[in-house]
């Protein structure tokens, strides 16, 4: 067998091999897709109603410090969740620019940025260009829990319970991934508080309170940038399984592809050793027979 043809069928045991790799990580993230769907449609209908609650509870207070901007707002704090683990396409690279476009606009409109960071793969690309960290958190992106949620949303709130002028924020932002379908994944910066309170058609629910429309919000408001923290990592994580499933799905493909070339060309080049054989004993036969002849 000659040296190509052996580089050949190599290549082709390997790209093989790859394939079925891929093809099963393409699998697995499938069904851990649907596991991340439902806790995220589990916990929908409540971040609606606490979103409703907390948007009735602001037209009935005005004057609330989370609710009021600053005159002049010196310092913003940007939770961003990207992943733990790579193989997800460009899924943390949309988040990581998104975060980019947020943090030059806000340092344009003259704010210090203070980052959270949440995934190994975000922390590394900041740690590797020297980027500051206020915090981090590890190796829970794809299966977040309600109590990782509280502690991001803890360490933010108390932040922005500080006055600026001893360390505090102006402004929380969270950057995730949007799930818009199993195709379609979109990397999105919302500012959590200072709440903002578009105007709506919707008949917002009449509500009694007790003590006193105040103390209710500020019970509520926590437990609503913490809501809005862990709706995040669900969407996020969903997002992640069904980028990381295109990506091994297109591998796949690509390995499949890359065998079938592989296979034709070292059919090509067995066909041509088998020629060049043939050749030589033709051309050997020739030689002997004008031998014969000669000695005649």
């Amino acid at each position: 067998m000659g040296a190509q043809l052996r580089v050949y069928r190599r290549r082709i045991r390997s790209t093989k091999s790859m394939a079925k790799i891929t093809r099963a990580m393409e699998l697995i993230a499938t069904t851990r897709i649907t596991k991340a769907q439902r806790a995220a449609e589990a916990a929908g209908p409540y971040a609606r109603e606490i979103e409703r609650a907390v948007s009735a509870l602001a037209s009935r207070v005005t004057d609330h410090p989370l609710l009021t901007e600053a005159e002049n707002p010196t310092r913003a704090a940007v939770l961003v969740i990207t992943s733990d683990k790579g193989l997800a396409g460009a899924f943390s690279s949309n988040v990581l620019k998104e975060t980019d476009s947020l943090t030059k606009l806000l340092r344009e409109e003259g704010k210090e940025v203070l980052t959270y960071m949440v995934g190994r793969k975000g922390v590394g690309f900041y740690k590797f260009r020297d980027r500051p960290l206020e915090a981090q958190w590890e190796g829970m992106t794809e299966r977040p829990t309600y109590a990782h949620a509280q502690e991001m949303g803890g360490a933010l709130m108390e932040r922005f319970s500080e006055d600026s002028a001893d360390g505090g924020v102006d402004e929380i932002y969270v950057v995730s991934t949007e799930f818009v379908s199993m195709l379609t994944q979109k990397a999105v910066a919302t500012r959590v508080l200072p709440l903002e309170t578009e105007p709506t058609d919707e008949v917002l629910p009449l509500y009694e309170f007790e003590p006193s429309a105040e103390e209710a919000l500020d019970r509520l408001l926590p437990q609503y940038v913490i809501n809005r923290i862990f709706f995040a990592l669900l969407e996020s994580s969903a997002s992640q399984q069904a980028s990381r499933r295109a990506a091994m799905k297109a591998a796949t493909d690509n390995a499949e592809e890359l065998a079938k070339n592989l296979t034709r060309l070292a059919n090509q080049a067995r066909q041509a050793e088998i020629t060049n054989e043939l050749s030589e004993i033709v051309g050997g036969a020739d030689a002997l027979a004008a031998a014969s002849a000669g000695s005649e």
